[in-house]
């Protein structure tokens, strides 16, 4: 392994799409959807043992879920996990790592990671992970790693390919975010359009730089504060001047701007289980193609349901075609599948009529 090596997983979301099993105080990162005994954070951690060493995978999380992830990775260092104060979406996420990674190891390359994503071929995962690391560690890049679409999805950002550069990598043409139906299929058919999978590849410098050049006010805050990166001030400084960052995803802040943005092709199975659609696509079906997530349901004339019910409860249901149906504590969800994309907005309404206690 080489020692230049490091992963940020970023653990710090809240998962709305995945309500009411994923709640504020115990979000999908953190939970068993599979019965394998492993949560999704825990499986991303595994597969990057044996890729960079374990000292130098980096956790960034909300402060209020330190706690989880010390019980779930209880071999991982308290420097190993940097606490954000608020959340400020992954371009202040992704500056503040890069900052404390180059602190460390001014050699530092980087992949960044989210922890709520299920990859079928975890050894084809591994090879187009050293071959990114390879990619980058003799040039200036950005690198992301495009996924080989498999269906027309308007829940994904998809990344246009440009000119070839070697192997699997090629120059980035454009980025879309969300596209409608029409649009997506369109993508599809053309060959030249990948999944946009949010997990990416560069020098600790190149971001830095990329940062400095394309949204300086995001780093900023973190510019003023250099003297505290690998310090035991740091995480105060953090504290007191997080939230001064604007709130915007590095896609926007970065990656759509940056001149040196190239895309890795892959293929290894990967999912970023960000909705119940989508852990409906990788579960096993009956015959009917209902799936029952680890719990006891009775399904009559009903076809192509997910029902997901926490605790010794029996489900008993007729007539559902494509439905969501989830029960957890305090709240049971009902919705049609094909609205899986306004379950966010369906959590909003939660929190303006009844606070917060449901969520």
């Amino acid at each position: 392994m080489n020692d230049n090596r490091y992963c940020v997983i970023m653990c710090g979301g809240v998962g709305s799409r995945f309500w009411p099993f994923s709640k504020v105080e115990k979000p999908k990162q953190f939970l068993d959807f599979f019965g394998t005994g492993r949560s999704l954070l825990q499986m991303a951690f595994d597969r990057m043992q044996g890729i960079v060493p374990v000292n130098n995978i980096i956790l960034i999380t909300n402060e209020m879920y330190e706690p989880l992830i010390k019980e779930q990775l209880p071999d991982i260092a308290a420097s190993q996990i940097l606490l954000e104060p608020v959340r400020r979406n992954t371009a202040p996420c992704i500056a503040w790592a890069a900052h404390h990674i180059k602190a460390i190891n001014p050699e530092a390359k980087m992949m960044v990671a989210p922890s709520d994503h299920l990859i079928l071929n975890v050894e084809r995962f591994r090879e187009s992970v050293v071959k990114a690391f390879e990619f980058i560690e003799t040039r200036d890049a950005l690198v992301t790693m495009g996924i080989k679409p498999s269906r027309t999805e308007t829940g994904y950002g998809y990344i246009q390919v440009g000119e070839q550069v070697e192997g699997d990598f090629a120059a980035v043409k454009t980025f879309t975010e969300k596209p409608n139906e029409e649009l997506a299929r369109v993508f599809i058919k053309s060959g030249e359009f990948f999944w946009n999978s949010g997990m990416f590849f560069w020098s600790a410098d190149s971001i830095l730089k990329a940062l400095n050049h394309c949204s300086p006010e995001v780093n900023a805050v973190f510019e003023r504060g250099q003297e505290y990166f690998g310090t035991q001030q740091e995480q105060q400084y953090i504290n007191a001047h997080f939230e001064e960052s604007p709130s915007i995803s590095i896609d926007f802040a970065v990656m759509e701007k940056a001149p040196n943005v190239y895309v890795e092709t892959v293929d290894f199975g990967w999912n970023d289980l960000g909705t119940w659609r989508s852990l409906y696509d990788h579960s096993p079906k009956n015959r009917d193609g209902n799936v029952t997530q680890n719990c006891k349901a009775l399904m009559f004339n009903s076809h192509n349901n997910i029902v997901a019910i926490k605790g010794d409860k029996l489900v008993v249901a007729s007539g559902l075609e494509g439905y969501i149906v989830a029960d957890v504590d305090d709240a049971l969800l009902i919705v049609p599948m094909e609205e899986e994309q306004r379950i966010k907005q369906y959590v909003n309404d939660v929190k303006t009529k009844f606070g917060d206690k449901f969520l």
